[in-house]
């Protein structure tokens, strides 16, 4: 599985170590990524997502998944939270 948020498309950045004689090795740098479980208020069910921490912060920030999802740019996303973001818009449009 990839190393890449589902909700920001944040992934692995390359860079330098650098160590004290000046030496430089190639290194990753790798988003801060974590397993949690999101509740959608509109379609009233939970969703395991993995997303960076920086992400949570947004989705907290921003007042809950839907409004996340909401404001959220489609390339950015991943499949899977593509077609949540398609169901809360179906489902707010019914409603």
């Amino acid at each position: 599985m990839s190393r890449v948020c589902e909700l920001t498309g944040k992934g692995p950045m390359v860079g330098n170590n650098v160590s004290h004689a000046n030496n430089k090795t190639k290194r990753r740098f790798l988003p801060n990524l974590q397993d949690v479980t999101l509740i959608s208020d509109a379609l009233g069910r939970s969703f395991k997502l993995k997303i960076s921490s920086a992400a949570l912060r947004s989705v907290d920030h921003r007042g809950g998944l839907d409004a996340f999802l909401a404001k959220a740019k489609d390339e950015e996303l991943s499949a899977k939270a593509l077609k949540i973001k398609k169901d809360i818009v179906k489902s707010q449009a019914a409603a």
